[in-house]
């Protein structure tokens, strides 16, 4: 995603290279130079976590704007990783570190920022996530857990290898009190990314780096279709009901499958009312 500063953004009859009045001085290269710099570090260090020296990564950022898809992108290409998306008990939580335990496997936990409610679920993820030589995960208990698709069962103590990925909506800098221990200590053992996305336009600037990678592509919009799509959320991006991918998706798929009226349709479905 790197860019050089002389670059602008012409989807079609306006430029985005200037100044849109957020912050005085700071124009859209600035923030896009702020992002590209904060999403290369990000498929850097998931490179890092794919080879095993980074063991633990964590991702802060709001909703919608690109972290799962650039780390989902990044990941491609490995055999061995999965995504645990919404939740997770303490059960499937063993689980999967033990069935992703070998050297190069990764786990990305996508919003499931649950697990840190569970006192058992952080002692795990903190031993999978030491700095110590060796991580060793333990689980005593009386009961015998089967290990999915292997023989067997789980040992009680065991060596994990693999790499922790967690993408949140949460600042584990500023956590809830009864969470900012837990928050702490996972800071502590991992590689942590601030991506800064604080104004209207630092949530514009993400949207449009991943138009431009092609995220109209699975819709097979034209250039005239995104360039319409792209207008609409810079005219309308102070009233609509958020600005992210999935908000960008549903414009591109109305203006795809109802070309006279599109517009209407998403200004009664995808704006808030004044």
């Amino acid at each position: 995603m790197r860019t050089n500063r002389s670059q602008t953004f012409a989807y079609k009859k306006r430029s985005y290279s200037e100044p849109l009045g957020d912050v005085i001085g700071e124009t859209d290269i600035d923030i896009w130079e702020k992002l590209d710099k904060r999403f290369r570090v990000l498929n850097t260090l998931v490179s890092h976590c794919i080879n095993g020296s980074a063991r633990s990564l964590i991702v802060y950022g709001p909703a919608g704007l690109g972290k799962s898809y650039t780390v989902e992108k990044a990941l491609e290409d490995n055999p061995s990783y999965t995504i645990v998306k919404g939740g997770a008990t303490k059960i499937g939580l063993l689980k999967t570190l033990y069935a992703y335990r070998s050297k190069g496997s990764v786990i990305v936990f996508d919003d499931c920022d649950s697990i840190l409610l569970d006192l058992d679920s952080i002692s795990l993820l903190k031993a999978a996530c030491d700095t110590t030589e060796v991580r060793k995960i333990s689980y005593l208990s009386n009961d015998k857990i089967t290990a999915d698709d292997e023989i067997g069962v789980i040992p009680s103590t065991w060596e994990f290898n693999g790499t922790v990925i967690f993408i949140t909506n949460t600042n584990f800098e500023r956590a809830a009190a009864k969470l900012q221990d837990h928050c702490t200590a996972m800071i502590s053992r991992s590689h942590y990314i601030d991506l800064e996305m604080k104004t209207r336009r630092d949530y514009i600037i993400p949207i449009k780096q991943v138009v431009s990678q092609g995220l109209f592509n699975v819709i097979n919009l034209s250039a005239d279709q995104i360039a319409d799509v792209m207008d609409y959320i810079d005219v309308n991006q102070s009233i609509l009901r958020e600005l992210s991918l999935r908000m960008a998706l549903k414009l591109g798929a109305l203006r795809k499958d109802s070309a006279d009226d599109w517009r209407d349709l998403a200004d009664v479905t995808c704006r808030r009312a004044l």
